[in-house]
C-alpha cells in the first residue's frame, strides 16, 4: 500500500475527491493501454515471503522492530503484527538456473535473519499460520508500530461498524469475535509476481485463477488456528473474515467481500482495476498532487498513486499490479495463494510449478478457462483449502467429448498439470536440472500424499495420542517444524512426530 501513508482523519470531501481522482487514474490507465506504453516482455519474476517470529518454546515473539533493527537490510520489512516480518527477493529473469539461484538467495537471507533474531531470543518460522498463536496474541496492541497499519485497521473497523466474526467449520469448529483486523496477521503467505504485457495479462491471470486450487492442494500449510484444527489451508477463510467490512445485512444482499476469489474470467487487466473501483469504497482516501491525465498529455508516465493504493486494499488471490521501473510502466500478476514454507526448497518448488503451469496454460489453443465454468474454479479453490492434498476438483474432461469431470487433486497434478508445468518451464528456458529437481518435489508430495498441513496434523495427533495436552502438542509440533524447516529437506521427507519429550501439564 505504500510506505508514506500517514495516519489521520478523513472528512466527507476527502472521499469524494478521492473517488474523482480514482476515475481520472482509471482513465489514465485506459489511455496507457490504448497507447501501448507498457514495458516489453522481460520474463521477470519476483518473490515475497511473510515470516513469523517465535521463541525456542515455539510461542510467538512480538519483536519485529528489534529484529529488523539488527537485520538492517532493505530486503526485510515490517508486516501487520509485531511477530511478522517480510522478505523481498529482487526480480529475476525466468530461465537458466533461476530457481537454484533463488533458493540460494533465500537460504542466505533467512539464515542471516534467523541469526539476528537469535540475538533477542527469537527465530524465524516460515509457516502459513503459527500453530501456537492464541487469541490474546492477535489484538490491536500487537499491530506493528507503523502508521499505515493503524490507519488501515481504523478504517476497516469503522466501515464494519461492529466486531469481526470468525466462524470456520473444519475438522473442528472455531467461532469467536475480534475488535480489530489483527487476526489477519496470522496469515503468512508467499507472493509470486510475474511481469506480463497487457496483451498477455488476461490469459496469465485466468490461468492463475484456474490453477489456484492445485497450488493449494499441493502446498497447504495452515491447518491450525487458536488451537483448533480447521481447514488444511485456513488462511483464505480467516483472511476474508478478518478483513470483512460487511455487516451481516450487506453480506445477505450479496455485497462482495474485500478478500475474494472473483466471479468471472477476464479479457483485460482493465477489467480488474475497473471492478475494484466499481465495487469497493475507499478505505484510505489519500490524494497526491499529480493529475494523471495532464502527465499523459505532457508525454510523461503517471504514478496512478490513488489507483495503486486502492488496489492494495482489495485482497484478490491473484491481484493485478501497476508499477513503474526506470520510467516505464508495467503490469504484474501477483499470485497470493500460497502459504509460507515449509522449507526453502518447498517454496521454490511451489514457484517452479506455478510459473511453468501458467506459461503453458496461457498458451493453450483451447484454454482451460474456455472449458471450465468460473464457479467451478471457485468451488475447486474452496475444496482445496478445506481438504488439501485429498481434495477433489471439477476439471475439463480430456479428449473430444468435452464437458467436465470429477478428479482427485493428486491425479490431476501428476497426470496433467506436472507435464504442463514441465513444458512451461522449457518455454521459459529453464535448464532441465532445475526443472526436474523442483517439479520432482511436487511429484513426490503427490506420490506420498504429504504436504506441510498433513505433516503438521499427523505430528500433532501423534502427540495427542501419546496423552499430551493440546497446547503442549501444538508447541511441540511448532518446535519440531522449526527444527526441520531450518535443516531444509523438503517436507515430504520429514518424519512424523517429535523426538523430544512433550512436557505434561
Amino acid at each position: 500500500m505504500g510506505e508514506k501513508v500517514v495516519a489521520g482523519r478523513f472528512d466527507l470531501s476527502d472521499r469524494q475527491r478521492y473517488r474523482d481522482k480514482l476515475r481520472r487514474c482509471l482513465t489514465g490507465l485506459e489511455r496507457l493501454l490504448a497507447e501501448k506504453r507498457f514495458d516489453r516482455p522481460k520474463n521477470l519474476m519476483g518473490l515475497e515471503i511473510e515470516l513469523n517470529l517465535a521463541g525456542t518454546d515455539g510461542m510467538p515473539k512480538m519483536l519485529n522492530a528489534q529484529v529488523l533493527e539488527r537485520i538492517a537490510s532493505r530486503d526485510f520489512q515490517t508486516e501487520l503484527a509485531m511477530f511478522n516480518l517480510e522478505v523481498n527477493i529482487p526480480p529475476h529473469r525466468l530461465g537458466g538456473r533461476v530457481f537454484d539461484r533463488l533458493a540460494e538467495e533465500l537460504r542466505t537471507s533467512l539464515a542471516y535473519a534467523d541469526r539476528k533474531a537469535g540475538e533477542v531470543d527469537a527465530g524465524i518460522v516460515m509457516i502459513g499460520i503459527l500453530p501456537t498463536l492464541d487469541r490474546d496474541d492477535l489484538v490491536s496492541s500487537n499491530l506493528s508500530d507503523v502508521d499505515r497499519y493503524t490507519l488501515l485497521n481504523d478504517q476497516i473497523v469503522a466501515a464494519r461498524g461492529e466486531e469481526f466474526t470468525l466462524d470456520i467449520a473444519g475438522v473442528e469448529h472455531l467461532s469467536c469475535t475480534s475488535k480489530s483486523i489483527a487476526p489477519e496477521a496470522a496469515c503468512t503467505s508467499v507472493q509470486l509476481h510475474l511481469q506480463v504485457t497487457p496483451a498477455r495479462f488476461a490469459d496469465v491471470w485466468n490461468a492463475a485463477q484456474a490453477v489456484a486450487a492445485a497450488q493449494i492442494a499441493v502446498g497447504a500449510n495452515s491447518p491450525f488456528l487458536f488451537g483448533r484444527e480447521l481447514w488444511r489451508e485456513s488462511r483464505p477463510p480467516l483472511f476474508q473474515q478478518s478483513t470483512d467490512t460487511r455487516p451481516p445485512e450487506l453480506q445477505a444482499q450479496g455485497v462482495r467481500p474485500r478478500t475474494w476469489f472473483g466471479e468471472r474470467w477476464i479479457s483485460s487487466a482493465y477489467d480488474l482495476f475497473e471492478e475494484n473501483l466499481r465495487y469497493y469504497p475507499a478505505l484510505l482516501p489519500i490524494c497526491d498532487d499529480e493529475d494523471p491525465l495532464e502527465v499523459l498529455d505532457q508525454g510523461g508516465v503517471p504514478s496512478l498513486a490513488e489507483l495503486v493504493l486502492h488496489n492494495g486494499t482489495v485482497y484478490r488471490w491473484n491481484r493485478p499490479v501497476y508499477g513503474i521501473a526506470e520510467g516505464v510502466p508495467h503490469l504484474r500478476v501477483e499470485n497470493r495463494v500460497l502459504p509460507a514454507g515449509p522449507t526453502v526448497i518447498d517454496v521454490v518448488a511451489n514457484a517452479a510449478f506455478y510459473y511453468g503451469l501458467v506459461r503453458a496454460l496461457a498458451e493453450e489453443a483451447r484454454p482451460v478457462w474456455s472449458r471450465l465454468p468460473f464457479e467451478a474454479a471457485a468451488a475447486n479453490f474452496d475444496a482445496a483449502c478445506k481438504d488439501g492434498i485429498d481434495a477433489r476438483f471439477t476439471w475439463p474432461r480430456r479428449g473430444r467429448y468435452g464437458g467436465t469431470t470429477q478428479v482427485d487433486a493428486v491425479s490431476l497434478v501428476r497426470d496433467e498439470l506436472l507435464p504442463l508445468a514441465e513444458a512451461g518451464l522449457d518455454a521459459w528456458g529453464v535448464e532441465p536440472a532445475d526443472r526436474d529437481l523442483y517439479l520432482g518435489v511436487i511429484e513426490e508430495r503427490c506420490r506420498r500424499r504429504v504436504n506441510g498441513a498433513s505433516w503438521q496434523v499427523a505430528t500433532f495427533h501423534k502427540a495427542l495420542d501419546a496423552g499430551h495436552p493440546r497446547d503442549a502438542a501444538l508447541a511441540a509440533t511448532t518446535r519440531r517444524y522449526r527444527e526441520l524447516m531450518h535443516k531444509g529437506e523438503p517436507v515430504h521427507t520429514w518424519p512424523v512426530g517429535s523426538p523430544e519429550p512433550v512436557p505434561l501439564g
